[in-house]
């Protein structure tokens, strides 16, 4: 076997190679064992098409896999929800049951059940590929619904392409998305926040809660129903027509996916679906997380494999999402989870303690999406900083496009935690946020919705905290909210100047939202007054929340306009921790950092590529809520200096304000 490049590019993973060749050979005999009879990965994948309910030539067919139940009768509208014998079903072998039933016993919009019967027990059951499920108004109990509309939805999109040179990251939840105080629908996204994020200049969203869970404030992390969009925001059509619409925008529709685990519930989930304690997960002590209270799947058995790796087709093919972003990852790859660990060397990574069944569907996964779409993205959760997880399969990785830099929030909330403003360091600043894989993109934020939830603080409550209810306004001169504007936006400039794949930033953070994330629950009263976002606060005039956004925007924008920016090679120009400035480089882009809270310079000097220099972006400038020190329409010529004449680079001389950061420009060099 020809070594492979993930070994070739980092030679400190020699000692590792058995253990990187092992994955990479159990994915290939996994995939062959998988398609035998089925001719490719994505043939296989069809499991959706099979199992569940389907309209066929003679009428309405049922399929459920449920080899532990002694009987299956589907209940529901059409039987007066008594197990009538006409909706029995019958097994056919392999622990499949199956029903047919005339086109006229079954219509569109009937709720039902499974009455499922095993040895000892009996209960109502909510089909595993359930494709529309329902609550209750009255009772709160979920049900599957007959989804067949007459009308099928129709595209108005067909050919869309991402575009990620680079990947700008909107993080949004539908529910949350409204101003009122209630739970958002898929048609007020697509009408209210879509333009919004279009405008903004964010080229992709990313959505949370999309597969059906019965505790809304789960944050969608409590999966029941797979196969399912969630009904407490809409009907599928209307899912629909909102990726429809962000495609129409240019915007791709990243699913927030859970594949690491499932909710406990067994009424609505895949808990005990046929009273068996080990279908789809774990029998023994590793079925259930020790820190999420839910079940974790075995990723040793061929049809939980066939049912996520269809799940990953049908997400792709029927709502035509642009990707995924796998929740959970890091819980996946070990048998401990990763909790209480610290990875601090390679051998972490190959120590036993890998779940290669988890690490052979992440694997499965990947390559059965890109086949699907080879535009796909693919991005990772994961926080141990396993080597080759955002590698491609080919060169012995697991696949994935991208991998979430979780390091990075971490880093800037210990800063702001830890460190007096004094005590920031370039150096420190610029080693976190450019250290990493050179075989691997990652995702860069500074923070995501797991910031913002309640209980822990987003950046711009820990910079201004209670003074954002009272200090706000334009023209009031508070030196805390100054303080945390400022740092608002060299933190965000900073992170987002440095990828080498894509940027996130989570709904509402673009303007400094205040309040933190609170779900409707009993301890605060069932209330939605922070599961919204009060986005009347950027929009009105008389409050500095426009200055933040306004930023944001004008940063976006830059790095948009510059193709594959992503890509570029980062020089690093200058870094004085003692003068708190950086100064990097990225093709005729030079960033200047000046992170001192009570020092500006004037002339301050650093080695540049000798020419012109024009100023694009200013942290500084009144309409970013800055004081206007410097004069945007300077444009800066680098000074000879014959010691550095050989490098081609000469002295660049600005003035630097506290607390401020510009971006130049090289119109013309010499």
């Amino acid at each position: 076997m020809p070594k492979l490049n993930i070994l070739k590019n980092d030679p400190w993973l020699e000692p590792f190679a058995p253990a990187i060749e092992g994955r990479h050979n159990d994915a290939v005999q996994k995939e062959k064992q998988l398609i035998k009879g089925s001719r490719s990965l994505k043939n296989f994948a069809n499991a959706h098409h099979y199992f569940g309910l389907h309209r066929d030539d003679q009428g309405w067919v049922f399929r459920e896999w449920a080899p532990n139940a002694t009987a299956i009768t589907l209940v529901g509208d059409f039987s007066g929800w008594k197990e009538l014998a006409r909706y029995q079903l019958k097994p056919i072998g392999n622990g499949v049951w199956e029903g047919r039933f005339p086109a006229t016993s079954i219509k569109h919009g009937d709720l039902y059940k499974m009455k499922v019967h095993w040895n000892g027990g009996e209960g109502e059951r909510i089909p595993a590929y359930a494709r529309r499920v329902v609550q209750d108004e009255q009772s709160h109990i979920f049900s599957t619904q007959v989804w067949d509309p007459a009308e099928q939805y129709q595209w108005r999109v067909d050919d869309f392409t991402p575009d990620t040179r680079p990947l700008l990251i909107y993080e949004c939840h539908i529910g949350m998305a409204q101003e009122r105080e209630g739970v958002g629908t898929y048609d007020e996204f697509r009408k209210k926040i879509l333009p919004r994020i279009a405008a903004d200049g964010y080229n992709a969203i990313q959505i949370m809660a999309i597969q059906e869970h019965p505790y809304y404030g789960s944050f969608g992390y409590h999966v029941s129903n797979f196969y399912a969009p969630s009904s407490r925001f809409g009907t599928p059509e209307e899912l629909k027509a909102l990726i429809d619409e962000a495609h129409s925008l240019g915007i791709a529709v990243i699913m927030d996916i859970v594949h690491s685990h499932a909710v406990k519930n067994e009424n609505e989930g895949l808990g005990r679906i046929d009273g068996s304690y080990d279908l789809y997960f774990y029998g023994d002590h590793r079925r259930e997380h020790p820190a999420w209270d839910s079940l974790c799947f075995d990723y040793g058995k061929n049809e939980v494999l066939h049912f996520l790796l269809s799940n990953c087709k049908y997400w792709l093919e029927e709502f035509r999402f642009d990707g995924f972003r796998f929740d959970g990852v890091t819980s996946m790859l070990y048998y401990d989870h990763g909790l209480g660990k610290a990875f601090g060397g390679y051998a972490d990574y190959y120590d036993g303690n890998q779940d290669t069944n988890a690490i052979t569907y992440l694997t499965l996964a990947n390559k059965l999406i890109h086949a699907i779409n080879p535009h796909a993205i693919t991005i990772a959760e994961e926080m141990s900083g396993m080597p080759g997880l955002a590698t491609k399969i080919k060169d012995g990785g697991i696949g994935f496009d991208y991998r979430m830099a979780m390091g990075v929030p971490d880093y800037w909330i210990k800063t702001l935690k830890e460190k007096k403003d004094e005590d920031w360091h370039p150096t420190s600043i610029f080693w976190e946020l450019t250290n990493r894989r050179a075989d691997e993109k990652t995702i860069s934020y500074v923070e995501s919705h797991d910031q913002a939830l309640v209980g822990d603080k987003t950046i711009i409550f820990r910079l201004i905290d209670d003074q954002m209810y009272w200090h706000m306004q334009v023209g009031d001169n508070n030196m805390a909210v100054a303080r945390g504007i400022a740092l608002h936006k060299l933190i965000r400039l900073v992170t987002a100047a440095t990828i080498n794949g894509g940027y996130l930033n989570f709904m509402g953070n673009e303007f400094g939202h205040p309040e933190w994330i609170d779900f409707p629950r009993e301890g605060n009263g069932w209330s939605y007054k922070y599961a919204r976002r009060q986005w009347d606060l950027v929009d009105r005039q008389d409050l500095q929340y426009k200055y933040l956004n306004a930023f944001d925007n004008a940063m976006v924008e830059l790095i948009s306009s510059v193709y594959n920016f992503q890509a570029l090679g980062i020089e690093k120009l200058w870094e004085k921790d003692d003068d708190q400035v950086l100064a990097f480089r990225r093709g005729n882009l030079v960033f200047v950092f000046n992170f001192s809270p009570t020092r500006s310079f004037t002339d301050y000097g650093f080695l540049a590529p000798a020419g012109k220099y024009r100023l694009v972006l200013n942290s500084d400038d009144p309409q970013f809520g800055g004081y206007g020190n410097v004069d945007d329409s300077v444009d800066h010529l680098t000074n000879h200096d014959p010691l550095y004449a050989p490098t081609g680079k000469e002295w660049l001389k600005l003035y630097l304000p506290a607390r401020s950061a510009q971006v130049l420009k090289m119109v013309k060099s010499r």
